[in-house]
């Protein structure tokens, strides 16, 4: 904490009032989010290694471009030597005590922590000005790690980007920026996070933008930044892995499937149905579970240990229906493992294995997470499209094997499809399977499926603190308050036809006292022998004078009117009103003519200028919301 105090007085110090501010700071989050990315993956490769290799005996299988911090050739036979048997039932000893630790850590430390962290990044954003808790980031990794470490389904995207929005937070509330550059800051940050961890620096940049939202709408302020620091976090990640995998794609560059005919087309839309089921059956399932664990009467902190354990059960059970299958066991922690043989050999694998894993990934994850375990859903997502995507190009093989030829294809398309309709972000989406497949020849189908299933989803939501638009975010509203008033003018509101007691400048006191019961009118427009305004008063001005009656006989408007007022025209925007309203704090201004100031035209009431304002704020929500249909 000192050095964190010591870093935002250095941060301070910097006058970033300008508009090189973003490149600075984007370089700040992405820097951050890098290492955290960094000390995440050591963190939990040290957790598996010392918990479910040393004591289990399994070792979880990796992509192609994963590195193990273990497996240096200096310590290769040493790691053989001691290599331990598998036991299943300490494997399930192990998934339970670390999901007792994530419970206990969580809970004690950050209850916000628990579950899977993007969705804490989304509704900050929206909601808490941008505001995450410094001790969030740092909870959510440790507990992240001994979830993961230890065997539980869950991915690594979560508390990643939780770890650089809780950063890009914390810094802009050390500069006492707005919360607008704070909620940017948090989600480049997120992107920042995305990018580093799956070495996919586009896709996270366009995440942070896209997540946000379940209409397919975008946070446009945030994509330069987020580019920014997800440039910056993924190549210092990188710089972290050895020299031959540092620009691999997490899935190697072996995955060179090809479009041959716009027949194929026809295929991958009925793969686009299957995953959109696949979609909405892994969300009503997840968050059904749930449901259920918060109904359980059990303290929260031991509800991760009770879904863990019954992740690992499910695991063990599975292993031994499948006659001991080291593979079944990966539907336990990220299973990228077996998401790499689906897209590399999906026959070796065979149609009931592939929906098995999927089907099970489904129950295990929500089993995990869920329960209040700690962890991202995007990973296991990924292995569930892209499964069911495998199993399904391997059945429309048998039926078209002229047409589908290669079945691994649907595998990567699946991927990108299912996550797209589980949460509703299509466009990044696309873009991150192409970039940690290193497969961009696939781009027409996976964009055909992605569309598809966003569309077929829009029921299922499995990040569920998105808001379907700009217009219904509570970090906008205020946005569109301005947005709509510029847009208007006085001519749009004021009412010219309506009638408006105007006061010679020569009437009495007393008179203008005694005329004063008879109309509802609170400002008045005082004005010379040629009927020009000169003045205005109000009721206030008037009440100064009630107790002496001796002025009443001898003051006229003149004498109380201010003569020094603020006027608007028919062409000023309603935004700039505003503001002169707020300005001087007053409920009526004097409509004039713009060619001649002196020329009354009427009055406009603040109540009108907010009436219509909302008027036209209901206009825009019906459009979105057919625009959204």
């Amino acid at each position: 904490m000192f050095f964190l105090k010591k870093f935002g007085e250095f941060l301070t110090s910097f006058d970033l009032k300008t508009s090189s501010k973003w490149f600075v700071l984007s370089c700040l989050i992405g820097i951050v989010a890098g290492l955290g990315a960094i000390v995440f993956d050591a963190l939990t490769q040290v957790v598996q290694h010392h918990s479910l290799g040393s004591i289990a005996g399994f070792e979880h299988p990796q992509t192609v471009g994963e590195h193990s911090i273990y497996e240096s050739e200096e310590n290769k036979n040493e790691l053989e030597v001691n290599k331990v048997s598998f036991s299943p039932w300490l494997l399930l000893v192990v998934i339970t005590l670390g999901g007792l630790a994530s419970g206990l850590i969580v809970y004690n430390f950050a209850p916000e922590a628990e579950g899977h962290g993007t969705d804490a990044a989304i509704d900050a954003f929206h909601t808490k000005r941008g505001l995450i808790k410094l001790r969030v980031p740092f909870v959510k990794t440790i507990a992240s790690a001994l979830t993961l470490g230890t065997g539980g389904s869950a991915g690594r995207e979560g508390p990643i980007a939780q770890i650089g929005a809780g950063f890009g937070s914390w810094v802009g509330t050390t500069l006492k920026l707005s919360a607008r550059d704070r909620r940017i800051m948090l989600a480049a940050g997120v992107g920042a996070g995305i990018g580093a961890i799956f070495r996919a620096p586009l896709a996270g940049a366009l995440f942070a933008a896209e997540i946000l939202y379940s209409n397919a709408d975008f946070e446009s302020d945030v994509i330069v930044p987020a580019a920014m620091s997800s440039i910056i976090s993924y190549s210092v990640y990188c710089l972290s892995l050895p020299q031959n995998l540092r620009f691999m794609p997490l899935f190697g560059n072996e995955l060179h499937h090809t479009v041959d005919s716009h027949a194929e087309l026809i295929p991958y839309a009925i793969l686009s149905v299957v995953l959109s089921l696949s979609a909405m059956f892994y969300v009503k399932a997840f968050y059904g579970t749930n449901r259920l664990f918060k109904a359980l009467p059990v303290k929260p902190m031991f509800k991760p240990a009770i879904g863990a354990f019954l992740t690992g059960l499910v695991g063990v059970g599975l292993y031994y229906l499948f006659q001991k299958d080291m593979r079944t066991l990966s539907v336990l922690s990220t299973g990228y493992g077996f998401l790499q043989d689906a897209l590399t050999s999906a026959v070796d694998l065979g149609i009931p294995l592939l929906l098995t894993i999927a089907f099970v990934k489904v129950f295990t994850t929500s089993l995990t997470i869920g329960s209040g375990g700690s962890g991202g859903v995007f990973g296991p997502s990924m292995v569930i499209g892209g499964s069911v995507g495998a199993a399904t190009g391997l059945f429309l093989q048998r039926l078209w094997p002229g047409l589908v030829t290669q079945p691994e294809a649907y595998g990567l398309v699946g991927m990108a499809g299912f996550f797209a309709g589980a949460a509703h972000a299509p466009i990044s989406t696309i873009i991150m399977v192409s970039e940690i497949t290193g497969n961009y020849s696939l781009l027409l189908p996976t964009m055909l499926a992605s569309t598809l299933c966003f569309v077929l989803c829009q029921r299922v939501h499995l990040y569920q603190k998105q808001y379907p638009s700009l217009l219904d975010s509570p970090a906008h509203r205020g946005d569109f308050l301005i947005d709509v008033l510029e847009g208007s003018h006085v001519s749009d509101v004021f009412d010219p036809e309506r009638k408006i007691q105007l006061i010679p400048e020569s009437k009495s006191l007393d008179e203008i006292v005694h005329s004063l019961a008879g109309t509802q009118q609170h400002y008045f427009p005082v004005v010379d022998d040629a009927g020009k305004i000169v003045g205005i008063f109000s009721e206030d001005d008037v009440r100064a004078y009630l107790y002496d009656e001796t002025l009443w006989k001898l003051a006229v408007a003149r004498d109380i009117m201010q003569s020094e007022f603020v006027k608007i025209s028919p062409g000023d925007d309603l935004n700039t009103v505003m503001q002169r309203f707020t300005a001087i704090n007053v409920e009526s201004l004097p409509v004039v003519d713009e060619n001649d100031p002196g020329v009354l035209l009427g009055m406009l009431n603040r109540k009108e200028t907010i009436g219509y304002y909302n008027q036209q704020l209901m206009k825009c929500k019906r459009v979105g919301e057919d625009s959204g249909e």
